[in-house]
């Protein structure tokens, strides 16, 4: 049985500078990661309540 991955990616943007949103596969928490030259960052996204952002296949699906 193949093991499934962790992590996700979900959107991508750019080529030079990177903004990519990468989504914990096991509780649906949304990361964005920036990269730009030599560096790189991530960070987790959150609501306006300071609560993590749960990735939803569709507008309308549950969350994970």
């Amino acid at each position: 049985m193949a093991k499934a991955d962790r992590f996700e990616k979900v959107y991508s943007q750019g080529m030079l500078t990177c903004n990519e949103i990468w989504v914990d596969t096991q509780t649906g928490v949304q990361y964005l990661i920036h990269g730009a030259g030599s560096g790189i960052g991530m960070t987790v996204l959150v609501d306006a309540e300071g609560k993590p952002l749960l990735y939803r296949r569709t507008p309308n699906a549950p969350e994970y």
